[in-house]
């Protein structure tokens, strides 16, 4: 099953109309009004746009189906207004998540409620061939019908997002060393993707998708318009959403936090320094030492937000999921005693990035959708 084939209509057959500036605008704000929805005059008021701007814009998304109306609200004089909403499952996306030796990928609707999810063990180390026809399958699972096959369901598929550990170019979807995987330098994985799914494919950094997800899903209410997701499980990685944007650097480079050094001439780590956080963090980790884990990993956190000056850390991964008070406590303490030095008013807040282990399949779903309603430069 390592090849996949479209079956010609369903696949992104009706997503051209909303490919708009305007109507990512319009989008976005049908999906953010919920079920109660919103009018068209709140559209254009909201938008900047006339209203015959949002009348046509609005019809092409009703006969597309991503819109629908949600009642009548009344008015301050003349006829009640019409008021829609968005159809969430008139658009699905596929999240995958590559670790080093777990596959992960999830379908989600255009609300970014999760329909559909794949777990598995995965090598990532097995070669190309094998990561790729395992990848094809799980994309076919969760998109059932969507490729002809499976549960009844409808909806355009938008395409398929993939996170797995950087570094990694974002934009030409080219893998650079992968820490540990040297063998994927180079590796045009986007490309050879979309050529067996037949859809279009993005391809970003673990710790970036997560970072999308959370701002996408509102996380910036709790940890503020700049935060830091700070990702420990396999290795230890970084996604910075800096103003309410996912800041990946000139080079997709941002965020390789696991491995800043913290001790000279420390333990080897596999990316060829010594005395990395991620080796130090993952080492104390493997030891059952939990508390010098979390430690370490505030130290590291200490001093991102000593550099950035961020609203909030969120904490997520399968090795911070194994105990998550511990992780957050030490974080914790780190950051309030060096706010204490410098005279802070107060230590920023640490927490546990919510939707578990599933996040990062989730932000990479939002690779494709996000950028439909004007939140994501996918």
């Amino acid at each position: 099953m390592d090849d996949v084939k479209s079956s010609g209509g369903p696949v992104g057959a009706n997503l051209g109309v909303v490919r708009s500036h305007n109507t990512a605008l319009v989008l976005g704000l049908l999906r953010d009004a919920g079920a109660e929805g919103v009018s068209r005059l709140e559209l254009a008021e909201r938008t900047g746009l006339t209203p015959q701007a949002v009348s046509k814009i609005t019809a092409r998304l009703r006969a597309e189906g991503f819109a629908a109306e949600a009642g009548r609200r009344a008015s301050t004089g003349g006829k009640p207004r019409t008021v829609l909403r968005l159809v969430p499952e008139a658009g699905h996306a596929v999240g995958v998540h590559l670790d080093r030796d777990e596959l992960r990928a999830v379908l989600v609707d255009l609300d970014g409620a999760v329909v559909a999810e794949r777990r598995g063990e995965l090598d990532l180390g097995a070669g190309a061939g094998a990561v790729l026809g395992a990848v094809c399958a799980a994309v076919r699972a969760v998109a059932g019908r969507r490729f002809g096959e499976g549960p009844a369901g409808g909806g355009s598929l938008v395409g398929a997002g993939v996170a797995l550990p950087g570094p990694l170019d974002h934009v030409r979807g080219v893998l650079h060393r992968v820490t540990g995987f040297p063998e994927w330098d180079g590796f045009p994985l986007r490309d050879a993707l979309a050529e067996r799914l037949r859809m279009p494919v993005v391809v970003d950094k673990d710790t970036n998708a997560a970072a999308l997800g959370l701002a996408a899903g509102g996380a910036q209410e709790a940890a503020g318009r700049s935060f830091a997701y700070l990702h420990l499980g396999t290795g230890l990685g970084a996604g910075l959403v800096i103003d309410g944007s996912v800041h990946r650097g000139a080079r997709t480079g941002a965020g390789e936090f696991g491995h800043q050094v913290i001790q000279l001439d420390g333990p080897r780590c596999e990316c060829g320094n010594r005395g990395c956080v991620e080796a130090l963090c993952l080492g104390a980790a493997a030891r059952g030492e939990i508390a010098e884990a979390a430690r370490v990993l505030g130290v590291a956190a200490g001093n991102l937000v000593g550099l950035l000056d961020i609203d909030g850390v969120l904490l997520g991964g399968r090795t911070v999921a194994a105990a998550p008070e511990a992780y957050v406590r030490g974080v914790t303490e780190v950051l309030a005693t060096r706010a204490r030095r410098r005279g802070a008013t107060g230590p920023t807040p640490v927490g546990v990035a919510p939707r578990g282990e599933r996040l990062v399949a989730e932000g990479a779903a939002q690779l494709l959708l996000a950028p439909l309603f004007g939140r994501g430069d996918a």
